[in-house]
């Protein structure tokens, strides 16, 4: 039987819709007076029950997937972190264990000779390195395309500012690079900046909970999760104690994107749309964002921000098929593909795909 299609964007996310169809966007799709889409929700890998098994598709398991990122061929890392493991997932669904013993430690090393402790966010420069967010080891680890694990920063005093373990970090939950290879850190109430000679600073934030705009420390956010360097330049959070998404220019100039501080599942349009904690984001290279909701739900943000529920229904649970019938328990990593979003539903312990139909 024929499934009937849902309505899950309009015309605000037109991008949105021809990237997840083709990878492209088109500059008269911009004055469409609706596009409708269906999307569909799949799992590519990983067992409802938790493991650190290799395998492809259902075959393998995770122990809490969080942060993950794609590389140009395809293939996904995933920060694993009830594993203390980085993953490899191919676009076949195929996982293999790139580093980590599985053992928690702070140990460096080739491939599974390292350790890490609770990494939980991952991101990629343009060179082939990644660098892993630890969140309970409070350090930047960097990983080169053959495995080689270093500590690149952090161990220091918690909140210190510095070069290398002389740094501190209070919780880094999210980890961003741009096109200089500069990462960027959130880190509970600060956004932290680090060079890739392992120089900390801090880009933003005063380092006390509140939901301030303003420029640099100036601005206050409430327990920062997940950042990512957008389209244009600009990087974008999860202020998850604010319900809200908030944009910092390279300036330092922080504003608020979308939400209003209220917890909820409301779509609109800036402060008319609420947010229940968000946790994740990806972006696309139109500049829409995705958010992973703590309501069991996937959002699209557009850049005039314009907030839509792509999938879930808003309860936790465990059901692929169309957006608004799909169910998630907590997506607390995403990244983008072409024509695809995946989304590591945590506590389900897969990978899952967000694919238009």
């Amino acid at each position: 039987m024929k499934q009937k299609k849902i309505s899950v964007f309009k015309a605000v996310v037109p991008c949105v819709l021809v990237l997840l169809v083709a990878g492209s966007c088109s500059k008269k799709n911009t004055n469409d007076v609706s596009q409708p889409l269906s999307v569909i929700v799949t799992t590519l890998a990983g067992d409802i029950n938790p493991g650190k098994a290799d395998g492809t598709g259902t075959a393998a398991s995770f122990n809490r997937p969080s942060g993950m990122i794609n590389d140009a061929a395809g293939n996904i890392y995933v920060a694993d972190a009830g594993n203390n493991l980085i993953r490899k997932v191919t676009s076949d669904g195929k996982v293999t264990t790139f580093a980590g013993s599985g053992d928690k430690g702070d140990v460096d090393g080739i491939g599974t000779a390292a350790t890490f402790n609770n990494p939980v966010s991952i991101t990629l420069d343009g060179s082939g390195n990644l660098y892993v967010a630890e969140s309970t080891g409070k350090v930047i680890r960097k990983i080169t395309s053959a495995g080689a694990v270093t500590t690149l920063a952090g161990g220091g005093t918690s909140g210190a500012d510095g070069t290398g373990t002389a740094a501190g970090f209070t919780s880094p939950t999210g980890i961003a690079v741009d096109a200089n290879g500069v990462l960027y850190v959130a880190d509970v109430y600060k956004i932290r900046k680090v060079t890739s000679a392992g120089v900390v600073t801090t880009f933003a934030g005063s380092g006390v909970s509140g939901s301030a705009n303003g420029t640099g420390t100036a601005a206050s956010f409430s327990q920062l999760t997940s950042i990512i360097v957008g389209y244009s330049g600009n990087l974008y959070v999860t202020d998850s104690g604010n319900n809200m998404i908030r944009k910092i220019t390279s300036d330092g100039v922080v504003s608020t994107l979308a939400g209003n501080g209220t917890s909820g599942s409301t779509d609109g349009t800036g402060n008319t749309a609420t947010f229940t904690t968000p946790i994740s984001l990806t972006a696309d290279n139109q500049g829409n964002i995705y958010v992973g909701d703590s309501a069991h739900l996937i959002r699209a943000v557009d850049v005039f921000g314009k907030v839509t529920t792509i999938a879930g229904t808003g309860f936790s649970g465990l059901a692929n098929g169309e957006g608004s019938k799909a169910s998630f328990s907590t997506p607390y990593g995403m990244s983008v593909g072409v024509g695809k979003v995946y989304v590591a539903d945590t506590f389900n312990n897969m990978i899952r795909v967000i694919t238009a139909q």
